[in-house]
C-alpha cells in the first residue's frame, strides 16, 4: 500500500497543472525601471511609440498575408511570392520591435484584438480585391509606418535612446522603404508586349523656337 502511495505522489510531479489564474505581473502601459542607463521618461515615450509601430507592423504583415492568399490575375505568381516574402520580413520586424519594448521595461502588444484597437492602418474588406487596390492598400500602410517611424526615431535620438533610434532607422524605415519600392513598381503603367514609340513622345523644341 505504501509503495502505491509513493508512486502516486511521484506521478503528481509529472501531471500538468492546468486552469491556473493570477493577477498580471505588469499591467499594459506601465514601464518598469531597467538597468540600461536611460531616463524613465525616455523609456516610457519609446515604449508608447514602439507599440504604435508594432500594431501597424502586425497589421501590415497580416495585410501582406491576406493579399498573398487572395491575389489573382496575370501577375499572380510573382506577387504571390513577393507578398509572402515581405510578410516574412515584416514578421522579423515585429519580433525586433516587441523585444525592444521589453528591453525598455514596457509591455508589448500581442493579441489581435488589441492590435485592431491601436493600428492606424485602415481595415480592408474580408473579400478579394483587384491587384491595383491591394497594392494601393499596402503602399498606404507603408507610408503610415514610415511617417511615424521617422518622427519617433528623431524623438528617440533627442532623448538619447540610441537603441530605439537605430532600430527604427536601420530596420523599420529601411525595410519599409525597400518594400514600398518593390510593390510600387508593379503599378507603373507600362506596355507589356510592344512599346508604342509614338505615344506620349515629348516633342523636341527646334533651335529656332522662341528666337
Amino acid at each position: 500500500m505504501s509503495k502505491k502511495l509513493d508512486a502516486d505522489q511521484i506521478l503528481q510531479h509529472a501531471k500538468p497543472i492546468v486552469g491556473q489564474q493570477a493577477h498580471e505581473t505588469q499591467p499594459f502601459g506601465h514601464v518598469i525601471k531597467m538597468p540600461i542607463a536611460l531616463d524613465d521618461k525616455v523609456c516610457r515615450q519609446s515604449v508608447e511609440n514602439l507599440n504604435q509601430v508594432l500594431a501597424d507592423t502586425i497589421t501590415l504583415r497580416d495585410l501582406y498575408k491576406k493579399h498573398h492568399w487572395q491575389v489573382a490575375g496575370p501577375t499572380f505568381y510573382s506577387l504571390h511570392l513577393l507578398f509572402d516574402k515581405h510578410a516574412e520580413e515584416q514578421t522579423t520586424l515585429i519580433d525586433e520591435v516587441a523585444e525592444r519594448i521589453q528591453v525598455l521595461g514596457g509591455v508589448s502588444l500581442a493579441m489581435a484584438a488589441d492590435v485592431a484597437e491601436t493600428t492606424l492602418v485602415p481595415r480592408p474588406p474580408k473579400g478579394r480585391e483587384p491587384v491595383p487596390v491591394q497594392i494601393s492598400r499596402l503602399l498606404h500602410a507603408h507610408e503610415i509606418i514610415l511617417k511615424e517611424a521617422r518622427t519617433m526615431a528623431r524623438q528617440a535620438d533627442e532623448g538619447g535612446d540610441d537603441g530605439t533610434n537605430d532600430l527604427l532607422v536601420s530596420n523599420v524605415v529601411r525595410t519599409n522603404e525597400l518594400q514600398a519600392w518593390f510593390v510600387a513598381e508593379h503599378v507603373v503603367d507600362t506596355p507589356v508586349v510592344r512599346v508604342d514609340e509614338a505615344a506620349d513622345e515629348p516633342k523636341a523644341k527646334s533651335k529656332s523656337a522662341g528666337s
